[in-house]
């Protein structure tokens, strides 16, 4: 199976393992998962980000650890909706926060004549304060309680190696 999962992935986290694991689950060992990976334009406005580089360097380093069987793509992401629209896969691994993104590809693809994807929702990670763990939490170091989140127990990155 061809499957597909676009993000920023900075700093890698569990959620964003998950995400990557059900990808490979769903691709299976003859499959291939495409990672589209957002450009460095294309975070601007989240602040600091690391290079498209070192965040392909961070991803490649997980995939060769988890000893995954599918192929593996890393391209850059320059819109949200990346090859998605138009390339020829059957699934799309996303968060319920960018589920909404799956569904406005499907319909664009349905649009176009070609089949929709099967979409896989992954639910969120959870922090230790109930909170989902996203990335701008992680790198705003906050939670709303202004306790710090326990950066050891949920990010997974090369520095933190």
């Amino acid at each position: 199976m061809k499957v597909c999962l676009g993000g920023t992935f900075y700093p890698l986290h569990k959620g964003h393992q998950q995400l990557l694991r059900k990808a490979f689950q769903v691709a299976g060992p003859q499959g291939f998962v495409f990672i589209g990976l957002t450009t460095s334009a294309m975070v601007k406005k989240k602040g600091p980000i690391a290079s498209f580089e070192k965040r392909k360097t961070i991803l490649m380093q997980f995939i060769q650890e988890e000893r995954v069987s599918p192929k593996v793509s890393i391209q850059p992401l320059t819109d949200k909706y990346g090859p998605a629209l138009h390339d020829d896969f059957d699934a799309i691994v996303v968060s319920p926060e960018t589920e909404k993104t799956a569904e406005d590809i499907n319909q664009k693809r349905i649009e176009h004549g070609k089949q929709p994807l099967q979409i896989f929702v992954i639910p969120f990670v959870l922090s230790d304060d109930g909170k989902p763990i996203s990335s701008t939490r992680i790198r705003h170091k906050e939670k709303e309680d202004s306790t710090r989140l326990d950066l050891n127990r949920i990010m997974i990155s090369a520095e933190a190696r």
